[in-house]
């Protein structure tokens, strides 16, 4: 017997590059501190709804082409989506049925601990001054996390993404 269903895996991957592109476009100066964390947050989506498919080595080679997109130390956004993607994933059950506040709230704790790492890791490799402005993409990630859920929530049932 034929199976006769598509596997769409390529429209994640797709979105993840999208993400990628989004976290390096250029914005106006005054915006760069606000820059959402597009890779982060669409990693946590897809966490969410396929951890069969997005998992720990999926963050982890994300992570990867993040830091030679930056520039960075290699391995450190790796490090990063990494423990962000454990969290989402050990309070995924969870999330799964808080209403889209709270999944709010939550998103914006793990990206807020997220950023806390980045901020203490650029510490102590001495790349940047250590200040708590860095917590603001979470605040603006956590603000777009409704918006970008119902959006790939959308994506996920037109091409039965499962």
């Amino acid at each position: 017997m034929v199976n006769t269903r598509r596997n769409h895996g390529w429209i994640v991957w797709l979105t993840f590059a999208i993400g990628l592109l989004l976290s390096v476009s250029p914005l106006p100066q005054f915006m760069e501190v606000l820059r959402p964390l597009w890779l982060a947050l669409l990693l946590a989506f897809w966490c969410l709804n396929v951890p069969a498919k997005v998992g720990m080595t999926t963050a982890w080679i994300l992570g990867l082409a993040e830091d030679v997109l930056y520039g960075t130390l290699l391995g450190q956004n790796a490090l990063i989506l990494s423990l962000t993607t454990f969290l989402v994933l050990s309070l995924q059950q969870r999330m799964r049925m808080f209403p889209m506040w709270q999944q709010s709230l939550v998103i914006f704790v793990v990206l807020g601990v997220m950023q806390l790492v980045q901020l203490w890791l650029s510490a102590l490799t001495g790349n940047r001054q250590p200040t708590l402005a860095l917590v603001l993409p979470a605040v603006t990630s956590a603000l777009l996390w409704p918006w970008v859920s119902y959006g790939l929530r959308g994506l996920r049932r037109r091409f039965n993404i499962h």
